[in-house]
């Protein structure tokens, strides 16, 4: 069996793996971006709270567009995170919970498990 890992990510057989996106199946493809505009933006410090709740934002904008089954339960999940980082001290407990949750609500929905995988390491370096 053929293995290939991306930090912690491990695909097998029919799978590809481009930086935190992960595609499988018999005709997995991956495609992935980041603009020059994010990548200069946030280099490689951790992105701050206003950030991490724009990337909040753009998951749900992509999560209302999906055909996912509990897209509104899981928006109104990342609206509630988007008010806690708006606190004037977020509880990144509560933070961490909300992120891990989401990168497990959306496997198979690969531009929401991109967000919600980088939303969860945003959430890690606060």
């Amino acid at each position: 069996m053929h293995q290939r890992s991306n930090d912690g990510v491990i695909a097998t057989g029919n799978a590809q793996v481009r930086n935190t996106v992960v595609a499988s199946g018999s005709n997995a493809r991956v495609d992935f971006r980041v603009t020059e505009e994010e990548a200069e933006r946030t280099g490689s410090r951790p992105l701050t709270p206003q950030e991490i709740s724009d990337l909040l934002a753009r998951f749900v904008e992509e999560l209302r567009r999906s055909d996912h089954p509990e897209r509104e339960d899981l928006a109104e999940f990342a609206e509630d995170a988007r008010e806690e980082l708006a606190a004037p001290e977020p509880r990144t407990g509560k933070l961490r919970r909300v992120a891990k949750a989401l990168v497990e609500a959306v496997p198979g929905f690969a531009a929401l498990a991109s967000l919600a995988v980088t939303i969860e390491e945003a959430v890690r370096g606060l």
